[in-house]
């Protein structure tokens, strides 16, 4: 079973100081020494430090802080106990100390971490998630919750700290089936768990009311085909095991609603939301299209939905995570959004297509970044993936970045082939929009590309210090020309601005529509050359000439079949990539040369 996670944005708190104002307080960035003492004040799951007293807040289990006492709270190398001061509904609280407290000694952030629970004989350390195995009794239960807030930044002014649960809260909802008239009296139990830290394989659950029951897990994956859930019913031992891998995730509650046979246990839907009241996805039990591995942080995907739902982690922040293609993915009548939409959630990990095929990626869009990645920031990497038969088309008229397989390139792009066709206006191109540092390797393109300002067979511009190598495209280059714009055109890349290019090659034709008052410059090979780093690279197409304009000495050759074959171009191609260390050969089996990697 795998399941979608929805976490709640924490509450912002606003607040005023309650003896003095800043304007009160010392002319510059100053403090008085140990005038404002630290006071940690906190909503739901979020806390602030304060420079004065103030109510202060944290949700437990429950939801209130009843039966918290104290957090060991940490401000550079020190750590300390703050007494916790629950107020009469328990739904606020004052973190405090009143000997030797932490003080605001300027206005100047501060870094803040802070636990609970904390072990008294060292405080220093955050304990490792470890709950009990038998958490029927509510104190247990309750004291299996972990909470904590980790090397945060806090402000004078309105300091926030934001606390999430470090344990996974799992909720069994018992119904009678077949064979059963009822369900009490029933024994819950968690099993097939991890025991790192310590935990227990098997967790007893706490009978929260009626036929409802909740356990406390650590973060972990259950293996599908383990039994997942245990109930002792009427002398029986019934067992659900879950299809797919189980993810539990820290701060997530997970609410499966789950039928007694005699031949077994069936879950009949599930619900998974915010930790306080389950709320969110409800329905029958949902195949999130994935596999996780918490320890590599890589999501296996095996399926169309698990891709869009990886590209939704990607873009709600988990910019970072590593993505496995486990089978090939149709997303034929899937409405995409690409993995990175911008800077700000521009994709970290790496991308591994495993050499599986993308096909049916169809979708028309205004936004600026377009393919089957937004934005590929310069530490992520693309590889090993083919995209059949993309239809993509971006109607932003200010510009945009346009590509099969990313839109806006900083990272690494490897081993990628493209078919279909690309449309969009500024930067176009049948692998990449625009790439600028990083590199693109051992990447093709068949696709039909079409734009307006830098267009290519492969790339639309390449920038700075990026690098292609071993890349040729096949497909037919379009340019609209748009009027008193700067036109840059070729089979490989339209403006090529910096970057080095070894060993490509461009064979589909370019050709242009209209006219423009800027410059235009189109080629067979590129639009605009810039660098004077080009070794070994070819075209063959319509065009006579190789370049459009070439403010450098080096060119590309054309192929014409008398002077210069293939068999020549893949000849010197492979000898400059020998030299330069890659791994990367072309062979001559038909018409064009292809690539292999050694």
């Amino acid at each position: 079973m795998r399941h979608r996670l929805f976490i709640p944005a924490a509450t912002a708190l606003l607040f005023a100081l309650a003896a003095c104002t800043q304007d009160e307080l010392a002319g510059d960035n100053r403090l008085p020494e140990g005038e404002y003492p630290v006071v940690i004040r906190a909503t739901g799951l979020s806390v602030e430090a304060t420079p004065l007293a103030a109510p202060s807040t944290r949700a437990s289990v429950d939801g209130d802080w009843q039966g918290v006492t104290s957090v060991a709270l940490k401000m550079g190398d020190a750590v300390k106990e703050y007494t916790v001061t629950a107020s009469t509904d328990f739904k606020s609280a004052t973190l405090s100390r009143e000997n030797d407290p932490y003080y605001w000694t300027s206005r100047a952030p501060i870094t803040v971490s802070a636990w609970c629970p904390f072990d008294k004989a060292d405080i220093t350390q955050m304990p490792a998630v470890k709950v009990a195995e038998d958490q029927s009794k509510l104190a247990d239960f309750q004291n299996s919750d972990f909470i904590s807030a980790e090397n945060r930044k806090v402000e004078f002014n309105n300091p926030t700290l934001e606390f999430t649960h470090r344990t996974a809260r799992v909720t069994i909802e018992l119904k009678p089936g077949t064979g059963f008239t009822s369900v009490d009296g029933a024994t819950v139990s968690l099993v097939s768990l991890s025991a790192d830290n310590g935990n227990p394989t098997a967790i007893k659950t706490y009978n929260a009311s009626g036929n409802t029951y909740e356990a406390l897990t650590a973060p972990q994956t259950v293996v599908a085909g383990k039994p997942f859930v245990r109930v002792e019913l009427g002398g029986g031992t019934f067992y659900f095991r879950p299809q797919n891998d189980v993810v539990l995730e820290a701060g997530n509650r997970y609410s499966y609603t789950v039928k007694v046979n005699a031949t077994g246990l069936t879950l009949e839907g599930c619900t998974i939301g915010s930790w306080v009241d389950g709320g969110g996805e409800s329905g029958e039990a949902e195949d999130l299209g994935y596999n996780y591995d918490s320890n590599t942080k890589t999501y296996t995907v095996y399926n169309a939905d698990g891709l869009m739902n990886v590209a939704e982690l990607v873009n709600g922040g988990k910019t970072d995570i590593n993505i496995t293609l486990d089978k090939n993915i149709d997303l034929t009548g899937k409405g995409w959004t690409p993995i990175g939409t911008d800077y700000d959630n521009s994709y970290k990990g790496t991308f591994d297509g495993g050499g599986h095929t993308i096909t049916g990626l169809t979708f028309t869009t205004n936004d600026e970044f377009a393919g089957l990645f937004g934005w590929l920031n310069r530490a992520g990497t693309v590889k090993n993936v083919v995209m059949e038969g993309v239809q993509i088309t971006s109607n932003q008229i200010y510009g945009g970045s346009i590509g099969g397989v990313v839109g806006s390139g900083w990272g690494t792009i490897e081993n990628c082939s493209v078919s279909g066709s690309v449309s969009g206006t500024v930067y176009v191109g049948g692998v990449v929009g625009v790439q600028i540092g990083g590199s693109i390797t051992g990447c093709s393109s068949s696709a039909t590309v079409k734009g307006t300002v830098d267009v290519g067979g492969v790339a639309g511009q390449t920038n700075s210090s990026a690098t292609l190598t071993a890349c040729y495209a096949t497909g037919n280059v379009t340019i609209e020309i748009a009027p008193k714009k700067n036109i840059a055109g070729g089979g490989l890349v339209g403006m090529n601005a910096g970057s080095s290019l070894l060993a490509c090659y461009a064979t589909g034709n370019v050709t242009s529509t209209g006219s423009s008052t800027g410059y235009v410059h189109i080629g067979g090979f590129l639009g605009n050359n810039y660098a004077n780093v080009m070794t070994a690279c070819y075209w063959k197409n319509n065009h006579e000439q190789g370049i459009g304009y070439n403010k450098k000495s080096t060119e590309a050759t054309k192929v014409d079949g008398t002077g210069v074959t293939w068999k020549n171009a893949v000849d010197a191609m492979n000898t400059a990539l020998q030299n330069a260390g890659s791994k990367w050969r072309y062979e001559l089996n038909g018409a064009l040369p292809t690539l292999r990697k050694q």
